[in-house]
C-alpha cells in the first residue's frame, strides 16, 4: 500500500520531492494509524462489495469500513452479514490480497464482533480490526469490545509477524461521552481503558453525526461541524483528553456526509487564486459543484485542530482528504530544523517567514515528520490544488 500509487512516475516525480513510504498490513502500527487517511464507509447489505472495495483500493483508498450498525436497517442484519462474509471469502485470494486496503468491520456489539470473526473463518486473513462504535465503559460496554477482540485474537492465533493482531478503533459518539455532565468523567475513564488495551488499538474515531443526533443538529453544506458549536466542544474535549503528545493517540476527523449538489445559501469558501495559478478553474468549479468546498474547510480545520484522516462515504471525497494530508515543502524543512534542535532555542524558519521554537514545537515537528512518511512532501511550489488535480484526473 502506498498513497498516490496510482499516479504515473513521471507525475510522482514532479510533485513529490519525498514520496509516501510503502506500507504494509505489518507494518508499523502508529505509522499505519496516520497513514489511514480517507477511511471509506460501505454498509455491509451493499451489491457487488468485494469488488467496490479492490475498485476503490486499486483507486488509492487505503483504509475501508464494512458497517454492520447504523449503516443497516435492523431486518436486514442477517442478510448484510451473509453479505459481508460472501465478499471476506472473495477477497481471500492470493492474486487480490495484496491489493487490499486496511479493512474493518463495524459490529453491533461485542457479541457480534465474535460470533463475524468465528463465522468468517480462514477469511479473517483479510481483517485489519473492527470499529468499535459508541464506545464508553459506563456500562461495561467498552471493555466487553476489547475482551471480545483480544479472545478474537487467541482463537485465530493472530499475533505473529505474518499475522499482525486484529486492532480496534472505538468511536467517541456515545450520550455519555456528548453530554456535557458526564462528558470528562467518561472520556476520561475510556482513556485508561484504552491505554489499557493499547497493543490492541490503533486510534481513535470522532462519531459527528451521533453527537449532532443528541442535540436534533445537522451541519449543512454550507458549514463545518466546527460551525456547530455544541459539537465543536465536545471534539475540543476529546482532542485535550486523547490528544496530548505523550499519549500519542491519533484522533480522526468526523465524516462528511454531502456528496451531491444542493441548493447554496452562502458563499463558496474556495479561493480562486491558488487554482488560477496553475489554470485549474475548472478543477475548481468541480470541486463547488460536488460540495466538495465545505470538505476542504472541514479538513483544513481537522488539522488545525489535532486531528488526522477523515470518515468519507462517497469515492469522490478520498483524493481530497489525500491531498491535504501531504505535508509541504515548508512544513518539512520546519520539522526537520526544528526536530534537529535538541538543545531548545529559536531561529528563523529555512523560508525566512516565521520563527521556529525548538521546544514548543517539538511535537508538532515529530506529528509532521511522521505524517510526511505516510503521504510524503510535495516538491517547492507544489500545492494542493495540483495534488488534487493529479489524483482526480
Amino acid at each position: 500500500m502506498q498513497h498516490f500509487a496510482a499516479l504515473a512516475e513521471s507525475v510522482q516525480n514532479r510533485l513529490f520531492h519525498l514520496r509516501p513510504e510503502v506500507l504494509h498490513h505489518t507494518s508499523d502500527p502508529g505509522l499505519l494509524a496516520v497513514a489511514l487517511g480517507a477511511t471509506l464507509y460501505s454498509p455491509g447489505s451493499r451489491d457487488g462489495l468485494a469488488k467496490g472495495l479492490l475498485k476503490q483500493a486499486r483507486a488509492g483508498c487505503m483504509s475501508a469500513v464494512i458497517c454492520l450498525e447504523d449503516a443497516v436497517a435492523d431486518d436486514e442484519l442477517p442478510g448484510a452479514e451473509s453479505n459481508l462474509l460472501a465478499a471476506l471469502r472473495e477477497l481471500d485470494a492470493p492474486d487480490v490480497r495484496a491489493e487490499l486496503p486496511l479493512i474493518f468491520i463495524r459490529c453491533r456489539t461485542p457479541e457480534q464482533l465474535l460470533d463475524i470473526g468465528r463465522r468468517a473463518g480462514e477469511s479473517l486473513h483479510v481483517v485489519y480490526g473492527f470499529v468499535l462504535p459508541k464506545f464508553e465503559n459506563e456500562t461495561g460496554r467498552g471493555r466487553a469490545f476489547l475482551e471480545a477482540l483480544r479472545l478474537l485474537n487467541l482463537e485465530t492465533g493472530r499475533g505473529t509477524p505474518e499475522t499482525p493482531v486484529l486492532r480496534a478503533m472505538p468511536i467517541i459518539e456515545d450520550l455519555s461521552t456528548t453530554h456535557l455532565e458526564s462528558r470528562v468523567r467518561v472520556l476520561t475513564d475510556n482513556l485508561a481503558l484504552i491505554e489499557e488495551f493499547r497493543d490492541l488499538v490503533l486510534c481513535v474515531r470522532i462519531g459527528a453525526t451521533d453527537m449532532s443526533s443528541a442535540f436534533g443538529l445537522r451541519r449543512s453544506r454550507d458549514l463545518t461541524i466546527y460551525n456547530v458549536k455544541v459539537v465543536a466542544n465536545i471534539i475540543g474535549d476529546v482532542v485535550n483528553i486523547f490528544g496530548r503528545p505523550k499519549d500519542g493517540w491519533v484522533i480522526s476527523g468526523p465524516v462528511w456526509e454531502h456528496y451531491v449538489n444542493t441548493e447554496r445559501v452562502l458563499r463558496p469558501q474556495l479561493r480562486a487564486t491558488p487554482f488560477e495559478a496553475v489554470n485549474e478553474g475548472a478543477l475548481r468549479q468541480r470541486l463547488l459543484l460536488e460540495n466538495l468546498d465545505g470538505l476542504i474547510r472541514e479538513i483544513e480545520l481537522d488539522l488545525a485542530n489535532g486531528l488526522l484522516g477523515k470518515t468519507v462515504i462517497h469515492p469522490s471525497h478520498v483524493p481530497v482528504v489525500h491531498s491535504l494530508c501531504v505535508v509541504s515543502h515548508e512544513e518539512y524543512l520546519d520539522a526537520l530544523d526544528i526536530a534537529a534542535s535538541a538543545g531548545g532555542g529559536v531561529k528563523a524558519s529555512s523560508y525566512g517567514n516565521k520563527m521556529n521554537e525548538s521546544k514548543p514545537h517539538r511535537a508538532w515537528a515529530e506529528r509532521t515528520l511522521l505524517r510526511a512518511r505516510a503521504f510524503g512532501v510535495a516538491r517547492p511550489g507544489v500545492n494542493f490544488v495540483e495534488l488534487l488535480e493529479a489524483s482526480m484526473r
